[in-house]
Order: structure tokens, then C-alpha cells, then sequence
């Protein structure tokens, strides 16, 4: 019989009072066949909201759960170092504070280490956010293409897996998935796209904040190519016609729509540049766009 796959979970938050402990419970009741979880490592940056009250309780009912907090927001990257730092195991798994994975998730995305070529893997965010307005259809659409990107070449995001090839990554990054990507791909190891992996996340219900996201994506992109000399798949415009095209011939009647999304992409991205070339930006620890920090349906407080 084979040995199970042993991994260290860590979850990243910042006021997720709202969605912290149906996240905690959803890791805990993962189905797991040829994995299993060694610890899971709360990291929270600056919460005021009870977040860290929330975690603590729920750790003394399970004792794998461990929690570090920071005094201020240093960024997402530095509390993936601090999670690197801690990590027992050589097999790493990241999720973001706001979402909730589909019980197979994990089994999913770390069985995927098997094949020792594989460095790291994600799955598929799945927003709940309703199509009923046009914020709404931007945020579906933005995964929907994610997805159509991925299944070309790997993107990863939200939750990811990836094995403990580097001691930390820079913590100066806003784009810290990329980062991991970049530091996977210089080791000749291989990204592994898992589309049946789901991952329940929400996006931002105005527009501003869309834009806000966006904005600071794409600032977070140039700094990594300039950086660390690596380009994420959704910078490639010849994969980004490719998806496009294949949406309008998938859903040919919203055109307008798909029109009027590529414009607000358009906008937040040169939004993106001009912060980035012009005056020299980098926010790495960000502004949180508060129309998306809802707690997801179903979860717990």
C-alpha cells in the first residue's frame, strides 16, 4: 500500500470573520484518499474583526489548526513566507481566507504529486456571484476565461499546490500565485491545471471595485515580468484572442456585453500600467475591495 501524501494547508486572511470557520470546516471534512493533512496554518494579517477569535476557539476542537497572526498588513506574500517558514511538510497547499473548496478539492490537487514532474497544481474558481448585472457578468466572465486560459496553458489561482522548492518568495509581490508559478517553472518542474478541483469564490459586486482588483492584477503583472522575468498566460495576446473568440462562439447573443467587458478590462489595465511605469507603484499590501468581502452562501461565523 502507498504512503499517503502528507501536506501542510495554509490559509491567508484579513477580516474574514464571515467565512473563516465554514473555510476551516470545509479543510476539515475534505474526503482524502491518498492525502492527508499534516496542519493547517492560519496566518492573519491586522484582522479587528474577530477573525482571530473565531480561529482560536475552532483550534481547540482541532488541534491541527494553528494559528499566527500579524500586527499590520505586510501583504499577502509575507504571510506566505511566514507560512513557508512554519510549514512542516514538503508538500504546500495555499487558500485564500474568502473561499471555499469542493470537498475533493485537496485530494485532487495533491494526488497530482505522484508524478514527480509536477511542481504545482490548481483548480477551478467558480464565482457565485449572479449574471444579473453587468458587474456581475464581468466577474463570471473573467473566470470563465481564466478557465478557457488554463485549459491552454496552466494559470493558477486562489487555491494552489505546489511543493517546498524555495525558502520564500518575494515579499514584495501583489501577484503571489505568479510568483510561485515563476519560482515552479525556473526548477524545470511542470503546472498541472486540475479543472475538476473546484474552488467557490466571490468577486466584487461594484464595478469600482472590479476595476480596483483589476488595476492592481495587471500593476502586479508587470512588476513580475520585471521582476522575475516570468509572464502569466493571461499577458499572452494571442491566447487571449484565442479565449475570447471561443466564448463569443459559445455565447454568440452577448457580444455587447463581451464588448463592454474587454473595454472595463481594457481601462483597468492601462489604470494598471500608468500606476506601474508612471508613477512607480507596487501595492503588494492592498487596498481590500469591500464589496467582495461577503461571506460566501452557507458559511458559518
Amino acid at each position: 500500500m502507498m504512503d499517503k501524501l502528507s501536506c501542510s494547508l495554509g490559509v491567508f486572511c484579513h477580516n474574514e470573520a464571515g467565512n473563516i470557520i465554514s473555510l476551516l470546516q470545509g479543510l476539515i471534512d475534505q474526503e482524502l484518499s491518498k492525502v492527508e493533512i499534516s496542519e493547517i496554518i492560519v496566518v492573519s494579517s491586522a484582522s479587528t474583526d474577530g477573525t482571530d477569535d473565531l480561529v482560536e476557539r475552532f483550534a481547540r476542537q482541532h488541534p491541527k489548526v494553528k494559528l499566527f497572526t500579524q500586527a499590520r498588513r505586510e501583504g499577502k506574500s509575507s504571510a506566505i513566507n511566514l507560512f513557508l517558514a512554519e510549514a512542516a511538510e514538503d508538500l504546500l497547499v495555499i487558500i485564500s481566507g474568502d473561499v471555499i473548496p469542493a470537498r475533493d478539492n485537496l485530494e485532487k490537487l495533491v494526488s497530482a504529486f505522484a508524478d514527480s514532474s509536477v511542481g504545482a497544481t490548481g483548480g477551478r474558481p467558480i464565482p457565485s456571484n449572479p449574471e444579473t448585472d453587468f458587474c456581475g457578468y464581468c466577474v463570471q466572465l473573467l473566470w470563465r476565461l481564466h478557465h478557457r486560459m488554463a485549459l491552454i496553458s496552466p494559470k493558477l489561482g486562489e487555491m494552489i499546490a505546489f511543493r517546498k522548492v524555495m525558502q520564500s518568495i518575494p515579499a514584495d509581490s501583489a501577484v503571489d500565485e505568479a510568483s510561485i508559478e515563476a519560482l515552479i517553472r525556473a526548477q524545470g518542474l511542470k503546472l498541472k491545471y486540475i479543472p475538476s478541483a473546484v474552488i467557490h469564490n466571490r468577486g466584487p459586486i461594484k464595478l469600482r471595485d472590479f476595476v480596483k482588483q483589476r488595476r492592481r492584477i495587471q500593476n502586479g503583472h508587470l512588476w513580475l515580468k520585471s521582476r522575475q522575468h516570468y509572464q502569466v498566460v493571461s499577458q499572452d495576446s494571442r491566447i487571449l484572442f484565442k479565449v475570447i473568440i471561443s466564448e463569443l462562439h459559445d455565447n454568440p447573443f452577448s457580444v455587447l456585453k463581451l464588448g463592454a467587458f474587454l473595454a472595463v478590462e481594457l481601462y483597468s489595465r492601462l489604470l494598471g500600467t500608468w500606476d506601474y511605469k508612471v508613477k512607480g507603484k507596487n501595492p503588494f499590501a492592498w487596498e481590500i475591495a469591500k464589496s467582495a468581502k461577503r461571506p460566501l452562501p452557507g458559511a458559518k461565523s
